[in-house]
């Protein structure tokens, strides 16, 4: 379908790549990989055309289409959701107007045994069949199926892209070339700006319907379940493995050894040639010897060894003052925007060293509970943040933070303590910024180059709370893995806002889904999660968790479920009274800790005092009071769990 022979592209003294070939196949999925700035995106504009190339050949065959989705592009605001996405079907409706005149035509004529006549019914029926193979009739719906596998809801369709973020509209434009089925698909990053359930949707739909996908991510594993093949641009050439991603690592990791015994052999055989020729230059015996020596030496093309990426480096936050046991506890905390309710009977209690993941659909309030706990917008209901809580937080809008007129590497120097200063270099190469690159100005750089010194500068902060709202949007597959074992080492707790499923799994424990107005706890990682939902039939993707809130309750019980519709009124009431004093308990234990905690950070301070430092009976207290306050809190955990057992049981 597409043909590169001999590709070379240079914009400087050095090529991206030279002398490049390959093939794009029907039914390849191929995943484009390297490290940023090998020329990922740009080989992208080359195979569309919208880039040409030093030297070398694009070849596409007669009649191929290609649908290319930029990582930035310029985006429609005078129309609604459903108008933009209908205009994937310009060349349908064109032929559709077509049909509509030629069958008036033909409806209005009676020469019916003119050769004129019988000509405009056999052009008639070769663009109707024309038409009806391009699965026109069905368009509108199809348009439809799209929309929704992307995110957006029925009552979207006739809102005006201007209400929407650059995400969403970026989502029309996928959805756009999607809808116009071209024979070779070109992605650059589109699950950037994708939820979980809509890359699942995208993972499927290229499987299933794309004939031929080239693409570029970051997300591990979805281009491992997409891709069956892999380019790599490294050391200004493309190697062809014909293998999906995760293979491809396992080569690559071979290739790469085999290139250092190469360039080590080749290094000891161009030494020894430079000691023989230093040994013997003049002696007049040893001249021809010596001279063909040279010759050798000169002929020798050094070998390259496959760029190293850093993401073996290991950091490690800082050390921080210890957090209470319960950093973040919420009970009905709600948020509401005018008439619009984001969500409600929000209860949760993050402990101290869990790490868990807010996860669903785009607009269902993970990003807003994030400003509730940070205090940046009010809300109802009472939220209460931890003992000796320290918070790092990252967001996108923290990039907007930095100071502009300052480099790089001074921005990460002035936060860099001890040790770790003699290290800024390496930690600035394992996020993008390795070279000339550190002694850019921050007012010079883009918003996701802003975004990464943003995350470098948290990861040297002394905090025992992380809050990470989309963190891997700008991180390319070794800088998110440096992130990831940072956090995985973290001693703190962490809440991590992501739709990213590789970089979850193995770092979260505890899974929050927003939905519906609701959040619901999942214990367990990202993929169990993932398995839970997958068991539930279709229509009940989009249900409502179950809620903590007794008039909900009630209400559930007037219209309630195929199980709970067989139990009697009676036995309904017995379970609610149950489930009333559970949560009871739950307070009361609830209180007790919290009683607890208080004394505890009174005795802390007593304590303290040189004078009461060895008061055995503040010592013998503050011992007693932390043994019950384990006690109390293993209580409270089981208390925890028999409530959610009822409430299931409820339905």
């Amino acid at each position: 379908m597409i043909s590169v022979e001999g590709l070379t592209v240079e914009f400087g003294v050095k090529p991206l790549f030279h002398d490049a070939s390959f093939v794009v196949n029907d039914r390849d999925r191929i995943a484009l990989v390297g490290k940023n700035g090998a020329g990922k995106s740009t080989l992208l504009k080359i195979l569309c055309g919208m880039q040409h190339p030093t030297s070398g050949v694009v070849s596409v065959q007669n009649d191929t289409t290609i649908g290319y989705l930029p990582q930035v592009m310029n985006l429609q605001d005078q129309t609604t959701v459903r108008e933009e996405a209908q205009k994937a079907f310009a060349d349908v409706r064109k032929i559709k107007d077509k049909l509509d005149r030629m069958n008036a035509e033909l409806a209005a004529r009676t020469d019916y045994e003119s050769d004129d006549y019988l000509s405009l019914v056999e052009r008639f029926t070769q663009e109707h069949e024309r038409y009806m193979m391009m699965g026109a009739e069905n368009y509108e719906a199809e348009l439809e199926r799209t929309l929704m596998g992307l995110g957006f809801l029925r009552s979207d369709f006739d809102r005006p892209t201007s209400e929407f973020s650059g995400g969403w509209r970026m989502r029309i434009e996928l959805a756009k070339i999607l809808l116009r089925k071209p024979d070779v698909l070109l992605l650059d990053e589109p699950t950037n700006h994708l939820d979980i359930e809509s890359i699942q949707w995208l993972e499927q739909f290229l499987l299933q319907s794309a004939n031929a996908v080239v693409l570029v991510s970051h997300d591990r594993a979805f281009i491992n379940n997409v891709t069956n093949r892999t380019l790599e641009i490294s050391c200004g050439q493309i190697i062809d493995y014909r293998v999906k991603y995760d293979e491809y690592v396992v080569l690559r990791k071979e290739r790469r050894e085999q290139q250092i015994r190469a360039y080590e052999n080749q290094q000891k055989e161009m030494a020894d040639m430079r000691a023989f020729i230093e040994r013997f230059r003049y002696q007049a015996t040893k001249a021809v010897q010596v001279q063909q020596k040279i010759k050798q030496l000169e002929k020798i093309v050094p070998i390259e060894i496959d760029e190293v990426d850093t993401s073996a480096m290991r950091l490690k936050f800082p050390p921080c003052l210890r957090s209470g046991d319960y950093p973040v506890i919420c009970d009905e905390v709600r948020k509401d925007y005018g008439s619009h309710t984001v969500f409600d009977h929000v209860t949760m209690t993050i402990r101290r060293g869990e790490k868990v993941a807010f996860v669903g659909k785009n607009g269902e309030g993970k990003s807003t509970l994030v400003k509730c706990i940070m205090d940046e917008i009010p809300y109802t209901g009472t939220l209460k943040i931890g003992h000796n809580v320290q918070i790092g937080y990252f967001a996108q809008n923290q990039a907007q933070l930095l100071d502009e007129s300052l480099t790089v590497y001074d921005t990460i120097e002035h936060v860099a303590k001890g040790d770790i200063r003699l290290r800024i270099n390496d930690i600035l190469g394992a996020f993008m910024f390795g070279g000339e690159n550190s002694e850019k100005k921050v007012k010079v750089l883009s918003g996701g180059e802003r975004s990464r010194l943003a995350m470098i500068r948290l990861l040297l902060e002394p905090v025992n709370l992380l809050i990470l709202d989309e963190p891997t949007n700008h991180l390319d597959m070794p800088s998110k893995d440096v992130l990831k074992e940072a956090i995985r080492a973290f001693d703190g707790t962490a809440i991590i806002v992501s739709h990213d499923r590789e970089f979850l799994d193995g770092l979260v424990t505890k899974v929050y889904e927003f939905g519906g107005g609701r959040v619901r706890e999942h214990l367990g990682g990202i993929y169990d999660f993932l398995r839970d939902r997958k068991i539930e039939s279709l229509d009940q993707l989009g249900a409502q968790p179950a809620n903590n809130n007794k008039e909900n309750q009630v209400a559930a019980a007037a219209t309630p479920s195929h199980q709970s519709s067989k139990q009697n009124y009676a036995e309904r009431k017995e379970m609610q009274k149950r489930i009333s004093r559970a949560e009871k308990a739950v307070k009361e234990s609830e209180s007790k800790i919290e009683k607890m905690e208080e004394r505890i950070r009174e005795l802390d301070e007593l304590l303290m005092q040189p004078e009461k430092a060895s008061d055995m009976t503040l010592v013998t207290e503050y011992t007693s009071t932390k043994r019950c306050l384990d006690e109390e809190s293993e209580r409270w955990m089981t208390l925890s769990e028999e409530l959610e057992e009822l409430k299931g049981q409820l339905g």
